[in-house]
């Protein structure tokens, strides 16, 4: 089918930080390299991976895990299917004296007690109780094994290509593994359940009379930080996955098999700030909003509307966003009917001739068949501009 371009402006708001009003590209220097067995930083908006290293490496992911346990309860919740006044009887493999908790993370919940879906939430997150996480396994799916299939499914849904989950909790199996990648894409989906993502920057919570702080220490060191969650085990090491936000730029750093908790902090701290120096995110077109009028054939309508389905984000090379150039190609001859929401064309976006973002660019509302007479006049004018376009 034929096209034609059109050139788009480039309009948006940059993140402002200390270096944006640097005249000059700033000049980006090679990422750090960590003392970790993996590790990835990514942009939450644009998806863009600043920096990786051995992300798609299959490690066990310890209490890692708790991410997904939190992120299937998020989803269960906002789709009404649980509440948070949900109450749920501890059963005695969730109890918190089960032996193979022993010597691990709790929220001390006690056997035939009931406890809310909320505190239960609060204490995967902020405690990282290994017996919430069973006992929200239970009431969701009415067994851990049947929930660690749901937990299967919400990762290949998700695109999570190296994960499998045998367990809520992360305790040690051989057939439970993640990589830095995929929680990398899980924190972001985390991300669209805000309600339930602020529970992610709570430091402290109090069950049983007992209190306990959350063992992301970022929340206390670094403002920015508000999420997401530690994991530790002899054969995972200190895993820490961090999310944090900088004028409006918001990054989520990923480290597996570090050797101490100290190290897991200090180098997440290096790629954070690698990521927040060097690079830039824009918000370049939002959902919906109209970015060219085309010509309807045939319509009731003269003209329709094209606009992105989806938000676009942009992650570049601070410095570098007047080397931007937009693109919209659009078919060339659209005839009614035209439905909201089909694909008429895409929008690419490139920076210094490399491209960065191809997005389909869809019509924004309906046009209708005209009349008789406006359809053959139509019909007409197509068939003398076909001709005139062969000699």
């Amino acid at each position: 089918m034929k096209m034609r371009y059109i050139k788009l402006l480039l309009s948006f708001l940059i993140v402002l930080t200390p270096l944006a009003a640097t005249a000059q590209p700033a000049l980006i220097p090679a990422p750090p390299q960590l003392a970790a067995k993996s590790w990835i930083l990514m942009d939450a908006n644009s998806g863009e991976v600043i920096t990786e290293h051995n992300a798609d490496e299959r490690l066990p992911p310890a209490s890692l895990t708790k991410l997904m346990t939190s992120y299937v309860l998020s989803y269960w919740l906002e789709n009404g299917q649980v509440s948070n006044d949900d109450m749920v009887t501890v059963s005695k493999n969730a109890w918190a004296q089960n032996p193979i908790f022993n010597g691990s993370s709790l929220m001390w919940i006690e056997v035939g007690k009931q406890v809310s879906i909320g505190e239960l939430h609060r204490g995967i997150v902020v405690s990282s109780g290994n017996d919430a996480c069973v006992a929200v396994a239970e009431y969701i799916a009415g067994s851990e094994a049947s929930f660690a299939q749901v937990m299967n499914q919400h990762a290949v849904r998700l695109g999570m290509k190296n994960s499998h989950f045998v367990n809520s909790h992360g305790l040690p199996d051989d057939d439970h593994y993640s990589s830095a990648r995929d929680m990398a894409i899980l924190s972001r989906a985390i991300l669209d359940y805000p309600a339930e993502y602020d529970l992610y920057k709570e430091k402290e919570f109090t069950y049983n009379g007992i209190r306990q702080t959350n063992r992301n220490r970022l929340l206390w060191s670094d403002p920015s930080v508000d999420g997401l969650k530690t994991g530790h085990t002899d054969a995972a090491g200190y895993c820490l996955v961090s999310s944090a936000e900088r004028e409006g730029m918001r990054l989520i750093s990923v480290v597996m098999g570090t050797k101490s908790e100290s190290a897991r902090e200090r180098e997440t701290q290096r790629l954070l700030a690698y990521g927040f120096r060097f690079f830039e995110t824009h918000h370049l077109y939002t959902a919906g909003t109209e970015l060219s009028k085309t010509r309807v054939w045939k319509g009731a309508a003269d003209e329709v509307s094209l606009g992105v389905k989806e938000e676009v984000f942009l992650t570049i090379p601070r410095g570098q966003h007047d080397q931007l150039d937009a693109t919209l190609s659009v078919d060339e001859v659209l005839t009614a009917p035209i439905r909201e929401g089909q694909e008429y064309g895409e929008l690419v976006v490139s920076l210094d001739g490399k491209e960065l973002v191809r997005s389909p660019l869809i019509a924004l509302q309906d046009v209708e068949q005209g009349g008789l007479v406006k359809r053959l006049w139509d019909a007409i004018v197509l068939f003398v501009l076909n001709l005139i376009g062969q000699k």
